[in-house]
């Protein structure tokens, strides 16, 4: 049964901006992980380890469940063919071929019917990658605003999604205060994704290698993957003090058969159910809470996990750190007691870890 009446101000805490990671790792598997030991009720432990470290956590009566998303280029950067006026298009959900819903910034510098331009190297972190600032033929209409997004169509010659990557932006979160490069075309993405549709990397992934894939095969843990489209409802903010009142924005996701066998089975046998990332957690606890079990499945999560909520099938979490009031530091605190989390986040920051999207990461059992 879910707690009530969670204040908002009960999930934050004060992290110094010198440690919000600007850049990757130089390598993956270097990154540090804080491991936190939940089931010691009376001693609950935490270690200070590095990412390569999990292999040595991790065994043949465990499943690691991976999301295989593929971030798109979903920031585009257009102009006002009257004023010269700039303005960024960002790609939250795919409607159809040519349209998608989207957030469009300063919003209010736009209306329904208006017609922009898109560009190739128009905004200038796009020259680092060395993409020509010419003017394409690409048209951006604005249709229609609902609920604060937009619903844009994109006017153009062949399938937009071939002319996507010439027009758009690795989507790095705003806290990275820097210019995009070549090296976040790689980074910003896990080494399996596979599907596209994300605009925001299931940053938990971001730590695997081939390497630490194939050893830990090698040790007898299996491997089997989701896919949740990363968008608005992972990182959209939580605006009210009661946290009750929030309401998850859906993102669509997949169980393969081939998978959804793979962890059923697992979950009969009991053997461990080892998520990757939070949304790893809401499509698994998403299709538990539809079917009772895990089977082959396409839909939509909009299941918002925080305390008190009574987890059916995870049993141990891969995470990285997360933004103080959001709702994946409530996820958290759900799988592994908040004051345990906040305990633990008060020690990364001691020892320096570095958060968010290209930080370190937290392995919870």
């Amino acid at each position: 049964m879910f707690l009530k009446n969670f204040h908002i101000n009960d999930f934050d805490y004060e992290l110094p901006p010198e440690l919000i990671a600007q850049t990757p790792c130089e390598k993956r598997e270097n990154s540090k992980m804080l491991v936190m030991n939940r089931k010691m009720r009376a001693n609950k432990t935490i270690e200070h380890k590095h990412f390569f470290d999990i292999v040595d956590f991790l065994g043949e009566n465990d499943v690691l469940v991976l999301n295989n998303t593929k971030v798109i280029p979903a920031r585009i950067f257009a102009e006002k063919s009257d004023t010269g006026a700039q303005i960024e298009i960002f790609l939250l959900k795919k409607l159809d071929d040519k349209t998608y819903e989207c957030l469009i910034k300063p919003s209010k510098r736009v209306s329904a019917g208006m017609m922009l331009s898109c560009r190739s190297g128009f905004n200038p972190t796009i020259n680092d990658v060395g993409l020509k600032p010419d003017l394409l033929n690409v048209i951006a209409e604005i249709c229609d605003k609902l609920d604060g997004k937009w619903v844009v169509k994109f006017n153009c010659e062949g399938e937009f999604s071939k002319i996507l990557p010439q027009i758009g932006n690795v989507p790095l979160p705003p806290y990275i205060e820097r210019k995009m490069t070549n090296e976040d075309v790689e980074r910003y993405q896990t080494v399996y994704a596979q599907k596209e549709g994300s605009v925001a990397a299931p940053t938990a992934g971001l730590h695997f290698t081939d390497e630490i894939l194939a050893k830990l095969k090698a040790k007898g843990v299996q491997i089997a993957y989701v896919t949740l489209n990363v968008g608005l409802g992972t990182f959209r903010p939580v605006k009210c003090d009661n946290i009750l009142e929030h309401k998850m924005d859906s993102e669509s996701f997949e169980i393969t058969r081939e998978n959804a066998e793979i962890i059923e089975k697992a979950r009969t046998e009991k053997k461990n159910i080892v998520a990757v990332g939070t949304t790893t957690v809401r499509t698994l606890e998403t299709t538990m809470a539809k079917h009772g079990k895990i089977v082959p499945i396409q839909d939509e999560s909009t299941l918002f996990i925080y305390p008190g909520y009574e987890f059916k099938i995870v049993n141990k979490l891969l995470t990285n750190f997360h933004l103080p009031k959001s709702t994946l530091i409530m996820l958290v605190s759900a799988f592994a007691g908040k004051d345990f989390v906040f305990e633990a986040y008060h020690a990364a920051i001691k020892n320096k870890y570095r958060f968010y999207s290209y930080g370190d990461c937290t392995f919870i059992f």
